[in-house]
């Protein structure tokens, strides 16, 4: 249904029960949702809407602490993630792992993981993660979030040790693909029970919190790696394989006592569990909101339920979840295509530019803590800006700075490009972590539909994992001195595809800005224009039971 210029939508809001899960009584007037004792109306429903939308940043921090620590817990696992990735990718340079797993190279007199076993390495874990993310889709649905996490922290306290005490090239590679199994759980958890948990002026600052953790964790890599590049017996490499376990005490105690998804519990016709978990999630003055907010989530969930009544990673491509899903994936896609494989692989950049390892390795820890920093300046960026103008400017500026690597790529006698194309670097770093990093991670738990969003984090994810897998093969050979040799010529080949991902930003992107899930849904069931959503005012409690979307 295509929005007029000027006017209003209407989209008939049809109601029928659906299996069983609760004795629903639809008047007129009134509407009743009833299970056992637990009972709720459409009148609460929406009052929890206005009041979800009443709520500033600050309320709603000192209305939900229970949310926004269960969410900072869960998201702590991807720090994880980016700890690894940022190893294994630096390990590439370090005298010991290379001399250890690495032939010599007459050229360049140094030693060197063949070309074939960088791929391996960096691409194996993803591999490994599209399996976890697919496999965590299934168990969120059938059993929640809860077993879904423990799941992960038990599969990642075990794959560990391969990576540990592996002595052979292959047992690396092995123990790299195995890890990305519990990373793929993980990275699909943590921005869609962040999303479930807060309340609607939080959400994105908890999905991006995601993008923070990868960050933290990759802060925590170069550091470790820099304090171990002076040994050179094989626990300069081992103990920061080691040092993984020590975050899954923390995460093993927080599995335990976690409290399920209040909105996997309507999906599941558990309403008074709902009612009981999201209380867990309130201070005690907001308390009483809880049964209109479990009443918002049934009345969002049997909107969804009318337009389309499949949970199936197939019913994510059908209808207007088709639309959902390709924003969605193509969103968490764009961290692959604005360059990240160049500009995280910074170490072993800056040492194939011609700076020593030790420089090498100081730069990369100071562009990992600017990008930390970055990630926190960004949440007062979300505040003020919308997601499309965050996603275009970031990804616009990088696919700048990757073109002007490249430029400076073509003069080989200037001795001082190196140090310039290294601060771009630094630059994409800081630029990511301002825009497409955390936004990346918010859009695509905002833009799914509730009963569809764990599979469409995961499809999401996947999309990611599968580009990443590709970049990561042959961004070694785009690099290494004994394959392509490109060095900073490299840059060109990634502007284009960041180029491509503002084009498609600019015609796919909406601006999903302070809509709650309920608005979303009839958005898209309206099919507005993409670059016209924030135009348009959404009322879903219309008396004459018409869902109402007008141009303001």
């Amino acid at each position: 249904m295509a929005a007029p210029k000027n006017g209003s939508i209407s989209l008939a809001a049809e109601h029928d029960e659906k299996a069983g899960h609760s004795d629903t009584n639809f008047g007129q007037e009134q509407v009743t949702w009833k299970q056992g004792s637990w009972t709720a109306t459409m009148d609460d429903a929406k009052a929890a809407n206005e009041h979800e939308h009443s709520l500033t940043v600050r309320q709603a921090i000192k209305s939900y602490p229970g949310a926004i620590f269960w969410s900072l817990v869960v998201s702590m696992s991807i720090i994880m993630e980016g700890y690894d990735t940022i190893l294994i990718g630096s390990l590439y340079a370090y005298p010991a792992y290379a001399g250890r797993f690495g032939e010599i190279n007459e050229a360049t007199d140094t030693y060197q993981i063949e070309a074939k076993w960088q791929s391996a390495m960096g691409s194996g874990p993803q591999a490994g993660a599209i399996v976890g993310a697919i496999l965590n889709g299934f168990v969120i649905q059938r059993f929640g979030y809860r077993p879904a996490f423990i799941l992960g922290v038990l599969l990642m306290a075990s794959f560990v040790f391969i990576s540990v005490f592996g002595m052979s090239i292959e047992l690396q590679a092995v123990g790299q693909i195995l890890c990305g199994i519990p990373w793929g759980i993980f990275a699909t958890i943590g921005p869609a029970y962040a999303s479930e948990l807060c309340p609607l002026s939080l959400r994105a600052y908890l999905t991006a919190y995601t993008n923070m953790c990868f960050a933290t964790g990759q802060l925590i890599g170069a550091g470790v790696l820099k304090s171990f590049i002076s040994r050179q017996d094989d626990w300069s490499w081992r103990i920061p394989f080691a040092l993984q376990w020590l975050w899954i005490p923390i995460l093993a105690v927080g599995s335990f006592f976690m409290p399920e998804s209040p909105w996997y519990l309507v999906r599941s016709g558990k309403f008074a569990a709902a009612e009981k978990s999201t209380l867990r999630l309130m201070a005690k003055h907001e308390q009483p909101q809880a049964k209109p907010l479990v009443a918002l989530m049934i009345h969002t969930n049997e909107t969804e339920r009318n337009m389309a009544e499949g949970t199936s990673y197939l019913d994510c491509f059908k209808g207007v979840d088709l639309r959902r899903t390709e924003i969605a994936c193509v969103s968490f896609l764009g961290q692959i295509t604005c360059g990240a494989q160049f500009a995280y692989s910074a170490t072993y950049f800056f040492q194939q530019a011609g700076l020593d390892s030790e420089t090498a390795y100081n730069l990369n820890v100071g562009g990992t803590g600017i990008a930390f920093c970055g990630t926190i300046v960004s949440w007062i960026l979300m505040r003020h800006f919308g997601r499309r103008t965050l996603y275009m400017t970031g990804m616009s500026a990088m696919s700048l700075w990757l073109l002007i690597i490249g430029c400076l790529a073509i003069d080989t006698h200037n001795s001082s490009v190196k140090w310039v194309q290294s601060a771009l670097c630094i630059v994409w770093l800081l630029t990511f972590s301002l825009t497409v990093g955390p936004v990346g991670w918010a859009i695509p738990a905002e833009v799914s539909s509730t009963r569809l969003r764990s599979k469409t984090v995961v499809l999401a994810r996947t999309a990611y994992y599968v580009a990443q897998i590709v970049a990561n093969v042959i961004q070694p050979y785009m690099m290494n001195p004994s394959a392509w040799n490109w060095k900073g010529k490299t840059g060109f080949f990634w502007f284009a595809f960041a180029f491509l991902t503002v084009v498609w930003a600019f015609f796919r992107q909406p601006e999903t800005k302070g809509r709650s899930y309920e608005e979303l849904d009839i958005m898209f069931e309206a099919k507005l224009p993409t670059r016209r959503f924030k135009e348009y005012h959404v009322n879903a409690y219309e008396e004459d039971g018409k869902y109402r979307v007008r141009e303001v």
